[in-house]
């Protein structure tokens, strides 16, 4: 995985730029009411609000209660404390973006999704890998996310954008997750539902491409906001697994501790 790693961000350097398209912020659906402009692809950031405020709630009442057992230690709360803050945090960043779409506004949409991309791998890595390997790891990565968004923002402001470590930190992160979920065994009952999550991430994507088309259907609704309500559903699942699973017991799962 190392390997690949070094692979994919020689790739990102080594290949031309992916520039910002300009038609990036223009949006099928700019209907406004009640004086918010672009009125359903701002309110859907709603449910990423809901979402990361029940996210958090949930692992602050699993601390003072017997009710749960979705961790075998207190520590391994912490990818997923970052998860559901960046969840929260991307409800207001996007609405705020919407208000009035523009590449200085997007850092705040995009910030926090990158961080909660990396939060989920160190999860992934403390419950398949070691505990200890997913919490040092934990800054360096959220770290990274952070970076890759700056990075564009910076290109941009240079006059020659470029998406390519934004993407290849966004998407090879789900992509080492997949693997960490087929290769490594997890600690915990529901392991097979990271696919679903993603699976609701890559619809919510495809809608997002689907913006204009799903709108034209009878505008009611576009795919940018579908791509909202969507991908918060894949946050919702990750808070679902967490609320459904149970410790497994086993010697294999205990020598993880110790790495």
């Amino acid at each position: 995985m190392g390997i690949l790693s070094l692979g994919m961000v020689l790739i990102a350097a080594m290949v031309p730029p992916i520039p910002q398209p300009p038609e990036y912020h223009q949006f099928a659906d700019r209907r406004s009411y009640f004086g918010i402009p672009n009125f359903f692809n701002v309110t859907s950031n709603l449910a990423f609000l809901f979402v990361g405020i029940a996210g958090l709630s949930f692992l602050l009442w699993s601390c003072l209660s017997s009710r749960y057992n979705s961790f075998i230690e207190l520590r391994e709360r912490w990818p997923y404390l970052i998860l559901f803050l960046s969840v929260a945090v991307t409800g207001i960043g996007s609405a705020y973006y919407h208000l009035a779409p523009d590449n200085s506004r997007l850092v705040w949409d995009r910030l926090p999704i990158a961080v909660a991309i990396m939060a989920l791998l160190s999860a992934a890595l403390t419950e398949r890998v070691g505990l200890r390997v997913g919490l040092r790891l934990l800054p360096m990565l959220v770290a990274m996310g952070a970076v890759s968004v700056t990075h564009w923002y910076w290109s941009e402001q240079q006059g020659a954008g470029n998406l390519n470590f934004y993407i290849v930190v966004q998407f090879y992160s789900i992509l080492l997750i997949v693997l960490l979920a087929m290769f490594f065994p997890s600690q915990y009952t529901r392991g097979a539902d990271i696919y679903l999550v993603f699976a609701w991430y890559g619809a919510a994507k495809l809608a997002e491409v689907a913006d204009r088309e799903i709108y034209d259907l009878g505008h009611l609704i576009s795919g940018h906001t579908a791509k909202h309500v969507l991908a918060a559903i894949g946050a919702y699942w990750i808070l679902r697994m967490l609320k459904k699973r149970k410790s497994l017991a086993g010697e294999l799962h205990a020598s993880y501790r110790s790495l």
